[in-house]
């Protein structure tokens, strides 16, 4: 993750990404000049992340962040939402490149908003802040942030939401919980996506439930698939009943 590989060493004097300047080449990350960077831009992130907390909460908005590797299902879930969730919400979109998936959302009627990394492997409050000023969080209940597809680093950075869905979907592997255990005890619930593949993939569900109840028992875990009406309708109700007050 970024406080241990070094990428989070993105950024000028003024706290903001400059992703041309990668120190992924430099052998000393470890060195204590490096570890007090990095703890620094950690914490200027923690800052702005409680400052767009309080931005959601002026408007009375809930926000949830939403992680998992590429190809898990985060933008067909949010695609498919509507028909169960009566709450308005909009999406900020993260991508290295492309507006491919809030192209995908806008098409659906859903208003989003991209966010374009560059080389940044995560999204960080920053990024999130700037991209409240293109959503109208005054018609909306809930923002959903669907961060980089990646497993490691996103679970280091706070983005300013209220609650983390992590998503692993079946063809992944269910030995996936063990072997990134950052991103697993950052979740406030785990969605096993495609659910509807779980016949044709080695697949256990109750190794990925004794996992994830050894790392984080706090998490919620939910199989769900988005051809499976009942699926959609529990993780509905879990986003309905964990909105702020």
């Amino acid at each position: 993750m970024c406080k241990d590989c070094g990428c989070s060493i993105t950024q000028d004097h003024q706290g903001h990404h400059g992703h041309g300047d990668h120190l992924h080449s430099n052998p000393q990350l470890n060195d204590k000049k490096t570890l007090s960077v990095i703890h620094k831009i950690l914490d200027k992130n923690d800052v702005e992340a409680q400052h767009n907390r309080d931005h959601f909460a002026s408007h009375h908005v809930t926000a949830f962040n939403l992680m998992s590797s590429p190809g898990s299902g985060k933008t067909t879930l949010l695609e498919c939402l509507p028909e169960y969730l009566e709450q308005k919400y909009a999406v900020i979109e993260g991508d290295l490149e492309t507006s491919r998936d809030a192209d995908r959302l806008i098409a659906k009627g859903i208003n989003a908003y991209q966010i374009q990394t560059g080389s940044a492997c995560h999204l960080d409050a920053f990024m999130v802040h700037g991209a409240l000023h293109h959503i109208d969080l005054g018609a909306i209940d809930i923002c959903f942030v669907e961060n980089v597809g990646n497993l490691v680093c996103p679970a280091s950075y706070d983005v300013g939401t209220h609650k983390n869905i992590v998503l692993l979907s079946v063809p992944e592997g269910d030995d996936k919980i063990e072997k990134y255990p950052v991103m697993f005890r950052r979740a406030d619930v785990v969605v096993i996506t495609k659910s509807d593949l779980l016949p044709y993939f080695d697949f256990s569900l109750e190794h990925a439930k004794q996992q994830l109840h050894k790392l984080n028992p706090n998490s919620e875990l939910l199989v769900v698939s988005v051809k499976n009406s009942d699926s959609m309708k529990t993780l509905a109700n879990w986003i309905v009943n964990h909105q702020e007050q």
